[in-house]
């Protein structure tokens, strides 16, 4: 069953429901928004997406609305004040990629301009030539937070089914899956 299908039978206010009705697969352009897909996706390994979603709005007031300048700036005093923090996923490895991946953006913005510029760069390509793109770049970071990265953030395809009324909605967003649709039906 896809995601879109499960979703329909569930009441407008769950937390599955919001997320795919306002954010899965809406492309995301700001670096911080970017940052913040890419730390839910890391934070849901080993564990239900509807977990993370009921933790969202906690991971947001923990790690500083993920700006990315202020988690890049985090030392021990953060990273234990994190640790401790029952409202978010207390995993040492998981808190160390989110501090170290908000310094790799900053270096990717110094080269690039932004995160999203740098995705950009990189943008149309299959799915295992992005997770070799990611984990040279990143921690913490496999295929399944790939895919799901890319597919929640605009860059893959795949979010939606295509008779879903909000596949036309992300669909008028021009997001670049559908700018490059031609290369992703060839290669399919």
């Amino acid at each position: 069953m896809s995601y879109c299908a499960f979703v329909q039978s569930l009441p407008p206010d769950n937390v599955h429901r919001r997320y795919h009705d306002h954010a899965y697969g809406f492309p995301i352009r700001d670096d911080d928004g970017l940052f913040e897909r890419l730390i839910l996706e890391i934070n849901q390994a080993g564990l239900s997406w509807e977990t993370i979603l009921r933790k969202a709005e906690r991971f947001h007031q923990a790690y500083d609305g993920f700006r990315v300048d202020v988690v890049a700036g985090y030392g021990e005093a953060e990273r234990q004040r994190l640790l401790l923090d029952a409202g978010i996923i207390r995993n040492r490895l998981k808190i160390d990629a989110a501090i170290e991946n908000a310094r790799r953006i900053q270096a990717l913005r110094a080269t690039h301009g932004s995160f999203g510029a740098w995705l950009d760069q990189h943008h149309p390509l299959q799915l295992p030539a992005w997770v070799a793109v990611f984990k040279r770049t990143f921690r913490f970071v496999g295929t399944e937070i790939c895919k799901e990265f890319l597919m929640s953030s605009g860059y893959l395809p795949g979010a939606h089914d295509p008779d879903c009324p909000i596949h036309a909605q992300i669909v008028a967003l021009d997001p670049p899956w559908w700018r490059s649709r031609s290369f992703f039906a060839v290669q399919a």
